[in-house]
């Protein structure tokens, strides 16, 4: 397993990132370190503080060939990335709300009134959402994990590469996971690049904002 120096400018970790498709494979991740930097990405904003993100660090030989068919373009990764996260959405994720806002209170984030009064509402809110409405709030709200975690991830000297591209209807049920709960956000692949990936355009300023 390996170790890396923490890297703290924020230039240097947005700039230097690339989307890596082939790894190191004498690199390997720590479960120490994968913790360190998913508790950093779960630092990412979500609805109402419900975190519905959910992980799995599919890192065996075992695993990674369990999901090898559900990848089929993007093997390179599967094979030779340390890790390959799978994120997925909770819809069931109002059933953390007492935990989440119970703990705020113990740490004096809020008091007992408010955490009561937010739950309330939020509950009432929840109540009346629809499950395509559900699915839309965890994707918006895997996504802003998603980016953090690859940045993270950089931050601690290793490269990603998010993917979009994988049996969707089928990834839940191959890790155990209840496909009617958990939405798939994308597969993450992540590990030491094996050379510098490319760079690429980003459409100017000018071009992709109004003023008003």
């Amino acid at each position: 397993m390996t170790s890396t120096t923490l890297l703290n400018d924020f230039n240097t970790i947005v700039k230097g990132r690339r989307s890596i498709r082939k790894y190191d494979t004498n690199v390997k991740i720590s479960k120490e370190e994968m913790t360190q930097i998913i508790e950093t990405a779960t630092l990412a904003p979500s609805s109402v503080n419900m975190q519905p993100w959910r992980f799995v660090v599919i890192e065996s030989p075992e695993a990674k060939a369990t999901l090898a068919p559900l990848a089929r373009f993007n093997q390179s990764q599967v094979e030779t990335s340390s890790a390959m996260i799978a994120l997925f959405g909770d819809l069931n994720n109002f059933d953390y709300a007492e935990e989440i806002y119970g703990r705020a209170v113990e740490l004096g984030y809020m008091p007992a009134e408010v955490k009561e009064r937010q739950l309330e509402a939020i509950g009432g809110l929840y109540a009346n959402v629809t499950p395509e409405q559900m699915k839309d709030i965890v994707l918006i709200d895997g996504g802003l994990v998603a980016m953090q975690f690859m940045l993270a991830a950089r931050a601690h000297g290793y490269d990603t590469c998010p993917i979009g591209g994988f049996e969707k209807d089928k990834i839940a049920e191959a890790f155990g996971m209840d496909k009617d709960r958990y939405v798939p956000v994308m597969l993450i692949s992540i590990g030491k690049a094996e050379d510098t990936g490319y760079q690429s355009v980003r459409l100017p300023v000018d071009r992709i904002t109004e003023w008003k």
